[in-house]
C-alpha cells in the first residue's frame, strides 16, 4: 500500500473507531439529563447538566497535563448508567473527563501527522463525518426504545446503556489496527513549512507557549463558541424538546429523532465539505460564514419555538409554549441546522490547525481541546438554571465575535503562506 493510502486508511480506521466509541458516548450525552430526572429517589440525586460540566471542567484541565490514561474509561462511564449511585455518576464523571484529555489530543496528532497541507481539509471531513455517524445510529436506537413511552421504566434503561457500553468496547479494539505512517522527506523549500515563522526553530512546543501566539488567541474565540454550541446541541436542545408536553406523548422519542437530524446535518457538512475541498478557491471563511448563518436562523426558529423554560423543566415537562405553537416539523429542522453548522464550524478548526501545526499537533491540538471544553463545561453549568432565551443570545453573541475572529486568524494565515499551495487546502 503507497503512503498516502496508508495515511488515509488510518483516518479512516480513526473515524470508525470515534464512531462506535461515540455512539455510545454521545448518545448518552443527548438524553442524559432526561434519563436522570427518572432515576432521582431517595437513593440517587444527580444532574446529568452538573454532571456533563464536570466532565468538560476536568477534561479541560486534563489537557495541560496530558496525562497517561486509557480512554476506556469512557466504557465505565456508559457503563455506569445501567445502576447508577450518586457518588459514582459524579466519580466517572471526573474519570471520562481526564481521558477525554488523552483520546480528543491523540485524535488530532493522527489527523495532523497522517495529512499533508493538500489533504487536511479532506481528511478533516472525513474524520468529522464518520464520527457523527454517532449521532445517527445511537438516536434510532434510542428513537425506536422510547418511542410512545411517557416514562421510561428501569429495563427500558439498562438495555439501552448495555447495548451502548458493548458498542463503546468496540470501538476501543479498533483504535489498536492505527498504523504509523512513514515519514516524509524534509521539505526542500522554507515556504514549504507548515508552521508560522516564529515556531521554525524546529523544537517542540508546549501548549502553553502555543496558547499565547497571535493565531491561537484569534481561533480561541471562535473555538469558544463551539464549546457553548457543543453543550446545547448534545444536552440542552434535546431535554428542551422531551420536556415540551405540547407534543405529545411521543416528546421522549423526539429526543432520539432530534439526535438522528442533528447527525444527518454534522455528516452531511462534514462529507460535503471534504469533497469540496479541491475544488475550494476561497479558503475556509465562507464555510464558517455559512455555519454562523445556518446557527442564527436555527436560533431564532428554536426561540419561536420552544418554551423559555423548556432547559430546566422538571421530570413532568412543561405546558408553556414559545411564540408560536409548537411544531414537531420546526424542531427536527432546527436540530438539523444545528449539526450542519457545527460541522462548518468544526471542520475548519481542525483544517487550520492542522495546517498550522502540523508538526506541533499534539499541544496544539490540547489547547483547542482545552478552550472547547472549558466553554462547553461553563455551558452545562449554567444550564441547570438559564432559561432558554438567555442561552441563545449568549450563543448568538459569542458566535459573532467567534466568526469575526476566525476571519482575521485566517487571513493571517494567508498572508504568511502565499507561496504554499493554499488554495488546495
Amino acid at each position: 500500500m503507497s503512503p498516502d493510502g496508508k495515511s488515509l486508511l488510518n483516518i479512516i480506521v480513526l473515524g470508525f473507531g470515534f464512531m462506535l466509541m461515540f455512539t455510545a458516548f454521545q448518545t448518552c450525552g443527548n438524553v442524559e439529563q432526561t434519563v436522570i430526572k427518572s432515576y432521582n429517589s431517595s437513593e440517587f440525586h444527580g444532574s446529568g447538566y452538573t454532571s456533563m460540566a464536570i466532565i468538560y471542567g476536568v477534561f479541560s484541565a486534563s489537557n495541560l497535563i496530558a496525562p497517561s490514561v486509557v480512554a476506556d474509561l469512557y466504557i465505565g462511564y456508559i457503563a455506569m448508567f445501567i445502576h447508577p449511585f450518586t457518588w459514582s455518576f459524579y466519580t466517572a464523571s471526573v474519570l471520562v473527563g481526564v481521558a477525554a484529555a488523552v483520546l480528543w489530543t491523540a485524535q488530532g496528532n493522527v489527523l495532523a501527522i497522517n495529512s499533508k497541507d493538500s489533504t487536511i481539509g479532506r481528511n478533516s471531513g472525513i474524520f468529522w463525518a464518520l464520527l457523527q455517524f454517532s449521532l445517527f445510529f445511537g438516536n434510532i436506537y434510542i428513537y425506536f426504545a422510547w418511542h410512545g413511552k411517557v416514562h421510561i421504566a428501569d429495563k427500558d434503561r439498562q438495555t439501552v446503556f448495555i447495548t451502548l457500553t458493548v458498542i463503546s468496547l468496540i470501538g476501543s479494539f479498533l483504535f489498536f489496527l492505527i498504523q504509523r505512517p512513514e515519514p516524509e522527506a524534509p521539505p526542500s523549500d522554507a515556504s514549504e513549512s507548515l508552521l508560522p515563522p516564529e515556531n521554525s526553530e524546529g523544537s517542540s512546543t508546549s501548549a502553553l507557549q502555543l496558547s499565547i501566539t497571535k493565531e491561537m488567541l484569534l481561533l480561541s474565540l471562535s473555538i469558544g463558541y463551539t464549546g457553548l454550541e457543543l453543550t446545547f446541541y448534545s444536552g440542552v436542545y434535546g431535554t428542551s424538546i422531551g420536556a415540551m408536553t405540547q407534543f405529545g406523548q411521543d416528546a421522549k422519542g423526539l429526543i432520539g429523532l432530534s439526535g438522528i437530524f442533528i447527525g444527518i446535518g454534522e455528516i452531511l457538512g462534514g462529507g460535503v465539505f471534504g469533497m469540496m475541498n479541491k475544488c475550494n478557491r476561497f479558503g475556509r471563511n465562507p464555510v464558517v460564514l455559512l455555519g454562523l448563518f445556518t446557527h442564527f436562523l436555527a436560533f431564532f426558529l428554536i426561540f419561536l419555538n420552544i418554551a423559555n423554560n423548556a432547559p430546566c423543566a422538571p421530570e413532568e415537562g412543561t405546558d408553556l409554549q414559545g411564540f408560536i405553537m409548537p411544531s414537531v416539523e420546526v424542531a427536527l429542522f432546527c436540530s438539523f441546522l444545528l449539526g450542519l453548522g457545527d460541522s462548518c464550524f468544526n471542520t475548519q478548526l481542525l483544517s487550520i490547525i492542522g495546517f498550522m501545526y502540523r508538526e506541533d499537533s499534539a499541544p496544539a491540538f490540547a489547547v483547542f481541546k482545552f478552550v472547547q471544553s472549558i466553554t462547553a463545561a461553563v455551558a452545562f453549568f449554567y444550564s441547570n438554571f438559564l432559561l432558554l432565551h438567555w442561552q441563545l443570545l449568549i450563543m448568538v453573541f459569542v458566535g459573532f465575535v467567534g466568526t469575526i475572529a476566525f476571519f482575521a486568524a485566517e487571513w493571517i494565515v494567508v498572508a504568511r503562506h502565499r507561496d504554499s499551495d493554499y488554495d488546495s487546502i
